[in-house]
Order: C-alpha cells, then structure tokens, then sequence
C-alpha cells in the first residue's frame, strides 16, 4: 500500500469508527505527552497540509522569534481511546515540521528515526522490549494524593490483598483495544507495585508503546478512583520502579537475530559482545537521559534491585546489563537486558542514545569486560577497583556532568537538543540543590 492508500484507508476507518473527535499527539524534551485534539471533519486536512502551532511553547523546541511548526499524523499510529466513549476519540502520534518542511531536529521522534536509519544502513533493525512498573496510590478524602499504596500485595501475589487484579484487567483490555500485544500482568515487589508487560518490537513502536502504555495506566486507574504513578521512587525504604530493556538486533533481510550465537557460551555473537560494550562504556553519559529526574538516583542505590554498578553477567540481577538463559529453540529471544532506565525517561530519546551507543560499540569493535556472575551488591571497594567496575553516577548533577563530556550523545540528540536538555536539567538539579527538606528539619532544626 501506498502513504496515500494508507492514509485513504485510515481516513475511512475513522469514519467508520464513527470517530468524532481526533488527538495530535507528540512529545516535549522530557516525554510529557502533548495533543491538540481537532473535529474528524478537519482530520483529512490534518493529514494532507498539517496542522500548525506554537513551538515556543514546548518544552525543549524553539525560541519565540520562530515559534511557527506543524504537525503531520503518522496514519499508521491511528487508534481509538477505549475510555472515550461518549465522543468516539482516536489518537495518532506526529511528526513535527519547520515552516520550510524539513523536519525539526528537535523533535524527540525525528531523534530516534535518525537513530534507527543509522541501525538500518548495518542491516540491523533495532527491538526493545521495556518492562515498564508504576504504583497505585490511594487519593486522599480532599481528593490530594499522597504515596499510600492501592494494597499490601507483593511479589507475584494472587490473594485478597492484591486489590489492583480488577485494574490491571481493565489495563490489558485497554492496552489489547489500542494494538498493543500484552504478555503478561503480576503485582511486583512493593506494596501498590504493579507491573504488565508488551511485547518487544521495534525501537519506533516501542517508544510509541511505552507512551501509551503510560496514558493508558494513568487514565484506567482515574475511572478506579486510584492514582498511577511512573515516579522511580515515590516510597522511601522499598523498591523503585524500573523501566527494563530487552535489546536485539535481527538482519532485515533474513529475520534473524543477529545477536546469537550456538557456538558462545552465552549464546552470544561478536556483534551482540560488540554492542554491549558500547553501552557499558557510554552508559554513564547516558544516565541523565535514561534516568532524568532528581528522584531517579534514589531508586539506583544498592539493596533494592537496582543496578549501581557498570558490568554484565548471566544469571546477575545485579548487573547492568543481564543475559537472560538461552534455551533450545528460543533462538529469536536472544537479548540484553539494560537495567538502570526508568519510566520516568522520554522514551523516543532513550531508545536513541541506547542504540547509538551500542551501534559505537560495533563499529569501533569494542570488547566488553569479562562478565560479572557474583552479587555485585556485596562487593567491597577493593573489589570493585580490582575488576575495574564503575558505577553509575550518584545524582542527577552527576550524569550531567557526564552528558556534557560526551561527543557520542551530542551527536546522538543533535547539537540543538543536547543543549537545550543540558540547560534543562541543570536549572532542575540546581532548584532541587536549594530546596529544604522535612528530613532536614527532622535531623537539624533542633541539634544546631
């Protein structure tokens, strides 16, 4: 079919949908879901010429004095809003376009599209599957929320006290409406910890899962009366909430994983090694991306099954990168499992920066570390320096400082929106930095 052909049959499938009203969706720098929602009378109009707005008042796009952009649907993104129901709504993300036509670098989709061109002229096509965890928190009386979680459930609880079964159900139903391939739901770790899991597929469709995904939770959980949250660590003292990626490349041509191998002993071919030291070495510049606010690194700390230190192993959870067990026949499932993002990232520009990364480690042919197969979490310092691990960096102003050092991840976001991110969130970390605490005035108000 052709763009005009698909555009055509999306056109019609609206009507028949009886769709009534259509929602532009596209994302900031840090991956807030923007929209302009329009009549289904003006959706062909939208598709043909665009639909035009104030890039000024985005965050991470353009300056006042040339503010004009528009944006064009991607007509293969089209689905229904399953809570909707009263004016039948679809939703399409967007391309967003400069006055000339060209595209705006700025646009977190065109950084990734980039990216995945960069993937595809090696014959690689890039698939993510995340593993995205949020919590359910209880409104109070006044209708303000405060982190009192949905239940007192945990790992894998099946019991009365896992009272989010019903809402993660109506998730799944929502996710399944909306094209998304679910694989399985449990309750995780912490109390009004939950987890629902999609399958992997390409980097673009991912990125575009995960904001779904994202909507979808937090639009379910309103209609139970609840509160979703994507904070990393919203509860002192339990788990945070990760955003897992299961990596792999498969040859374009022949749909094969290009990142097995039946000789290795990991099952691991030269290009997958070659791609993991790409990311073991630029990881830590791709720390303020990946995990982009202040509340991040309170979830990377050892002890709660976040990973703090820069190696890979197999069976080791405490690793960054862990390779799930190979089994006979499960060939295609070959993958690298990054650990430290979390859902609190823009994920069109986390999927950039984890690609570009490893594509640097197979074109320069890097070799990674001997693998980790030890508790990493029990190393001491000598240890740690002895098998040369680093860690990832304590705090948001860190992997700052560590994004500004790096070549790759400018060349990765475009020079526009590295610095702009730059700016970001230092003004992020230096608010938080003059903030006083309840903490603080636990622990000094009365002693000093």
């Amino acid at each position: 079919m052709t763009n005009e052909h698909t555009d055509l049959a999306i056109i019609s499938r609206a009507k028949e949908d009886n769709v009534k009203l259509v929602q532009l969706q596209f994302t900031d720098i840090n991956g807030n879901i923007k929209a302009v929602t329009i009549p289904i009378e003006k959706f062909p109009e939208s598709i043909e010429k665009g639909i035009w707005f104030d890039g000024s008042s985005i965050e991470g796009f353009t300056r006042i004095c040339e503010s004009d952009m528009y944006l064009k649907p991607d007509t293969s993104t089209y689905a229904l809003l399953p809570w909707e129901t009263e004016e039948p709504t679809a939703r399409l993300f967007c391309d967003v376009y400069m006055p000339d036509g060209t595209p705006f670098e700025g646009d977190p989709r065109y950084i990734l599209k980039r990216a995945i061109k960069n993937a595809q002229s090696l014959n690689f096509e890039y698939n993510v599957g995340p593993e995205l965890e949020f919590f359910l928190f209880k409104p109070k009386g006044d209708g303000q929320v405060e982190p009192t979680p949905h239940d007192v459930g945990s790992y894998f609880d099946f019991s009365p006290r896992d009272l989010a079964g019903n809402v993660r159900r109506d998730i799944i139903f929502a996710l399944e409406k909306m094209g998304l391939n679910v694989e399985m739901s449990h309750h995780e770790v912490a109390p009004g910890q939950h987890e629902i899991d999609f399958k992997y597929a390409e980097a673009l469709k991912t990125a575009e899962n995960a904001l779904t995904f994202k909507q979808v939770v937090k639009s379910i959980a309103h209609k139970h009366d609840l509160y979703a949250t994507f904070m990393p660590k919203p509860i002192f003292g339990v788990c945070g909430s990760g955003m897992h990626c299961h990596q792999s490349f498969f040859d374009i041509t022949t749909r094969k994983n290009i990142f097995f191998d039946e000789k290795d002993e990991y099952k691991l071919s030269k290009t997958a090694r070659q791609f993991i030291a790409g990311q073991l070495q630029h990881v830590r510049a791709m720390s303020a991306i990946l995990s982009p606010t202040v509340n991040s690194y309170k979830r990377l700390v050892p002890g709660y099954e976040a990973p703090v230190y820069v190696c890979w192993g197999q069976k080791n959870r405490s690793a960054l990168i862990r390779i799930p067990r190979y089994s006979p026949g499960r060939e295609q499932a070959t993958r690298a499992e990054l650990r430290c993002p979390d859902p609190s990232n823009n994920p069109y520009l986390t999927l950039a920066v984890m690609l570009e990364a490893g594509l640097d480690g197979v074109r320069r042919g890097l070799t990674p570390p001997n693998p980790v197969e030890e508790n990493v979490y029990e190393f001491n310092k000598d240890e740690l320096a002895y098998r040369n691990i680093a860690t990832l960096p304590g705090s948001l102003g860190e992997a700052i400082e560590e994004l500004k050092k790096s070549k790759l991840m400018e060349t990765a976001l475009g020079s526009h929106t590295y610095q702009v991110y730059i700016h970001s969130k230092m003004a992020e970390w230096d608010e938080y930095r003059i903030q006083v605490t309840e903490w603080e005035h636990k622990k000094y108000f009365e002693t000093t």
